[in-house]
C-alpha cells in the first residue's frame, strides 16, 4: 500500500505470494556449525535505545570498499571471540586460507565458479567501522578467482565476499574478555554458501570461534523501523516499505509503504528525546500505522508478522539478511547489528 502527497492510503498492488527463501536452522551444513543462539543476561529486551552518533572514526572509511558494501544482500551471522587472532598476520591468514579452499575443491567440493578456476583469498584490514576507539577493527576476506591460464593484467574476478566487525560494542563484554580474544561478533556474507561453510569452518579451526545464523525478530525490525526514522539523509530518499507475513494459506504477504514525509512526521510527533528512543515510542508508532491501515483496509495488521523493512538507510529481512542503502548511516546501522550479534552469543 502507498501513501499519496494527501496522506490517504490507495493500494500499491495485490497481496503477493512470498518469495520468502527459508535458511537452515543451524550454522553452516559442512563444517560442523551449530546455532549459538542461547538466552543470556545480554538477551533481554530493552526498554529503550540510544541513537548512536556519527563516529569522527568514519572519516578513514575506505570509499572503495564502503561503495563495494552498498547496495548488496548480505547475510547475517553471529561469531564467537577470535583466538589468538592477530592483525598483523594477515597475509599468513590468506595464504592458508587459500591452501584449505584448494584442499576442499581437489576433494570434490563445488564452489559454483567453474572447475577450471583458480581461487584465492585475501585479508584487509578496514578502518572507519569502528563506532568508539576500543572497538576491534573491521577485517575484509574476499575470494577471488580466475582461469588458470589467463593473460597477464587479467583482473580477478570477487565470487565471496565476507566482513567481521564490532561497531559501538558492548563495554561490559569487551571489558570482560582475555587479552588474547579479539570480539568481531557480526559476521556479513556475500556469496555462495559452499565458500562459506569453507571459510566458516577455516576460521573456526583457526582460532576456536563458532558461528550462527542472525535471523532478527519482528519486534527488532520494528525497533529499526522507529530508530532510522530520524536518520537526516542528503542523498537517496525513499518511502519507509514494511512488508507483513499474512498466517493464511497459500501464503501471502501485504506491502504496505508510507511516504518519507509522512513518516517523518509521524515520527517527529512522537519521539521526544533527540538521541535515544523508548520501547513505548516504537509502541506508540506501530499503534499509529495499524490503526491508519485499518481505517482504509479493515485489515487488522496486529495478527499478522512484520518481516521486511525498507527506508532510505537500509533494508532488513527477519531471515537475516541486511542491504546497506546510505553511506552516511552505515556505522549506525552496523551499531544496532553488533548488539543483536552480541546477544546471540553466549560469552
Amino acid at each position: 500500500m502507498q501513501t499519496p502527497t494527501d496522506g490517504v492510503l490507495t493500494p500499491k498492488g495485490t497481496s503477493r505470494e512470498s518469495r520468502n527463501i527459508p535458511l537452515p536452522s543451524g550454522g553452516f551444513t559442512n563444517g560442523g556449525f551449530h546455532s549459538v543462539r542461547r538466552n543470556t543476561p545480554f538477551g533481554k529486551a530493552p526498554s529503550k535505545r540510544r541513537i548512536p552518533q556519527n563516529s569522527h572514526l568514519e572519516e578513514i572509511l575506505d570509499p572503495s570498499k564502503t561503495a563495494y558494501i552498498l547496495h548488496k544482500q548480505w547475510s547475517l551471522y553471529s561469531v564467537t571471540p577470535l583466538h589468538k587472532f592477530s592483525y598483523k598476520n594477515l597475509k599468513d591468514y590468506a595464504r592458508l586460507l587459500s591452501a584449505q579452499i584448494l584442499a576442499e575443491k581437489q576433494k570434490g567440493v563445488a564452489f559454483e565458479v567453474g572447475a577450471e578456476m583458480t581461487m584465492k583469498a585475501s585479508f584487509s584490514y578496514f578502518p572507519g567501522l569502528k563506532g568508539k576507539d576500543n572497538d576491534s577493527g573491521a577485517v575484509f576476506v574476499q575470494v577471488a578467482s580466475k582461469p588458470p591460464f589467463s593473460k597477464p593484467g587479467t583482473e580477478d574476478r570477487i565470487v565471496w565476499s565476507g566482513w567481521f566487525c564490532c561497531t559501538f560494542g558492548d563495554d561490559d563484554v569487551l571489558e570482560m574478555l582475555p587479552e588474547a580474544m579479539v570480539c568481531l561478533p557480526l559476521f556479513l556474507v556475500h556469496g555462495a554458501e559452499t565458500l562459506t561453510a569453507v571459510v566458516g569452518s577455516w576460521f573456526q579451526k583457526s582460532f576456536d570461534c563458532c558461528f550462527g545464523k542472525l535471523p532478527i525478530s519482528s519486534r527488532d525490525l520494528a525497533w529499526m523501523t522507529a530508530l532510522w526514522a530520524g536518520c537526516e539523509m542528503h542523498e537517496y530518499v525513499a518511502a519507509t516499505e514494511l512488508v507483513f507475513s499474512v498466517p493464511v494459506e497459500p501464503h501471502m504477504d501485504i506491502s504496505y509503504a508510507i511516504h518519507p514525509e509522512d513518516f517523518k512526521s509521524l515520527w517527529s510527533d512522537i519521539n521526544k528525546g533527540q538521541d535515544e528512543v523508548t520501547a513505548e515510542e516504537v509502541d506508540i508508532l506501530f499503534h499509529g500505522l495499524y490503526s491508519h491501515f485499518f481505517r482504509h483496509f479493515k485489515i487488522h495488521l496486529s495478527a499478522t508478522q512484520l518481516v521486511k523493512v525498507s527506508t532510505s538507510v537500509a533494508s532488513a529481512h527477519c531471515d537475516g539478511k541486511i542491504k546497506f542503502l546510505s553511506k552516511e548511516h552505515l556505522v549506525r546501522v552496523l551499531g544496532l547489528l553488533t548488539e543483536l550479534a552480541m546477544n546471540n552469543i553466549q560469552y
